[in-house]
């Protein structure tokens, strides 16, 4: 889809390395369903408390990278990508807890998928042991993901209804002042880009994708109530 933020080329690069994960991200049951109003509410409560609890690690690893950034103008960056995660997403949290049933202590004592776990390892561990652009390219997938998807779905519904079940988060994920986050984040992942040698480049590329396909598997293990097989 046309975005409405630049996109530099070691981004293009990333996204196109991760085109199968991201496209079938878009066509998912789960998302389908979520936009036209009728994915179970059990389903998107099992989603929304897991991703209460991946935000959490989303933002260790964002504070890992602002410790690892020179700039102090990248490091205040960063740790605004941490609050924003806790915060200002914790508030959609907190709202939909309200309607389907689950507060803070719930999700504490959350069990984690699989998936959610892989995931999270993923991301603190490329922060702590990758390179800068390495841990900057694992944690990008997220957001760039949900904004490019929730104003794809913008486009296609044209309005969100007010009594629509989702109507919060699809307003969320399409406000376009997440163009302003997208356009700082793909700046630094372009300029650190520029700063890595080219081993260094491709393993972030592979960070990236792996971070697109647990996405992808997001959406997957709360369709399918994902259960620890032992």
């Amino acid at each position: 889809m046309k975005t409405s933020y630049h996109i530099p080329p070691f981004a293009q690069r990333c996204r196109q390395a991760a085109d199968q994960a991201w496209k079938a991200s878009f066509e998912h049951p789960f998302v389908r369903e979520l936009a036209k109003g009728t994915l179970d509410k059990q389903k998107f409560r099992f989603y929304q408390m897991h991703d209460a609890r991946y935000l959490e690690a989303f933002a260790d690893a964002t504070s890992l990278i602002a410790v690892r950034c020179r700039q102090p103008k990248d490091k205040l960056w960063f740790i605004e990508a941490a609050r924003l995660a806790l915060v200002v997403e914790g508030e959609l949290h907190a709202g939909y807890g309200k309607t389907l049933g689950y507060n803070e202590k719930d999700i504490a004592e959350l069990e984690l998928t699989l998936n959610n776990a892989a995931y999270q390892n993923h991301m603190v561990a490329t922060a702590q042991r990758g390179s800068l652009l390495e841990a900057v390219a694992a944690i990008t997938p997220c957001p760039w993901l949900y904004i490019d998807l929730g104003q794809h779905l913008l486009q296609e519904l044209k309005t969100i209804p007010d009594d629509h079940p989702y109507a919060n988060w699809l307003r969320m994920y399409s406000n376009p002042q997440f163009n302003d986050y997208m356009e700082n984040l793909l700046e630094r992942l372009q300029r650190f880009s520029e700063e890595s040698d080219a081993s260094t480049c491709q393993r972030a590329v592979e960070a990236f994708v792996m971070s697109a396909r647990y996405e992808y598997l997001f959406w997957e293990a709360a369709y399918t109530n994902q259960k620890w097989p032992v």
